[in-house]
């Protein structure tokens, strides 16, 4: 009986690292995940929400560290290096960095239990907790919240901090967050290395400050355009500028070396009245019987 009983078990891992490797071979990119403080419920909506981009694949450490070692993926092995603890199979065909992207953005919210680690500040903020009179204003002071009541209902009277970020949890500050709705904890699949063709990523080497390529990408937009504008050279973006500045500069010759063109005759026609307003003006300093009576004040 033990034995039909083994066999069948193991007739049943068989069964599991061969569809495992039949999976591997079928992807182009494989990632593996962490699972820490990935509840059921939300692994079940991941892969609700992932159905048609990715599929998830939970299974025994050892039954995937065997799939991989038969997959004919070349340098496949790598990815066996980077599994610890509870783990995830990622299978997709998109690129490592949208993977990434997408897991990211899928984080929730989630109230922090005893003994997590605040990833930042967690703060009780002033105004209406809309909790009622009672236990719960024990439960507020005992976290250090000063509180009134008004209105039937317990204030705050100040932004208060319970636990400062990269601190545990208490049992007591846990007790209080579901009550007073507060989310401190960001929960999602936390990629931690991704394999596509034959090119083992890490985590590290697939994170990427969105803002800081943004800036990137916008000083290389800015001295192009203006390496465009020095040296003269038209672009669809430049183009315009450039036939301003040349514009500019011909009017500005134009009207520099007096040349007489209808586009800054009337600015010249200004200057030779305002040229001849100066020398009136000064002659009128020095003679004024030589200057026309309309200049005369």
């Amino acid at each position: 009986m033990v034995l039909t009983l083994e066999r069948e078990s193991l007739k049943k891992k068989a069964k599991e690292v061969e569809e495992l490797t039949q999976l591997i071979n079928t992807y182009s990119v494989l990632g593996i995940a962490d699972l820490y403080k990935v509840r059921a419920i939300q692994l079940q909506e991941l892969a609700r929400r992932f159905r048609s981009k990715i599929q998830l694949k939970v299974a025994k450490t050892i039954l995937l560290k065997m799939a991989l070692r038969n997959s004919k993926k070349i340098g496949i092995e790598k990815l066996i290096e980077t599994l610890s603890g509870s783990n995830i199979l990622l299978l997709t065909n998109m690129d490592p960095f949208k993977l990434l992207l997408l897991l990211e953005r899928s984080k929730i919210k989630m109230v922090a239990k005893t003994g997590d680690i605040a990833p930042d500040d967690i703060i009780v903020p002033a105004g209406n907790t809309a909790l009622p009179p009672g236990p719960a204003i024990s439960a507020l002071h005992d976290v250090g919240v000063r509180t009134k009541i008004d209105s039937g209902s317990v204030w705050a009277l100040r932004d208060t901090v319970i636990t400062k970020k990269g601190e545990t949890v208490t049992a007591k500050v846990a007790s209080i967050l579901p009550k007073l709705g507060i989310k401190s904890l960001e929960v999602g699949l936390k990629l931690v290395a991704a394999y596509d063709d034959g090119l083992l990523i890490t985590s590290s080497q697939l994170s990427l400050d969105l803002n800081a390529v943004r800036r990137q990408f916008e000083e290389g937009f800015n001295k192009a355009f203006n390496l465009s504008l020095s040296v003269v050279y038209p672009t669809k973006k430049t183009l315009n500028v450039i036939l301003w500045r040349a514009a500019s500069n011909a009017r500005n010759l134009a009207i520099n070396s007096i040349y007489f063109v209808p586009e800054v005759a009337s600015q010249l026609i200004a200057k030779a009245y305002a040229d001849m307003v100066t020398v009136a003006i000064k002659l009128l300093q020095i003679n004024k019987e030589a200057v026309p009576m309309e200049f005369r004040g």
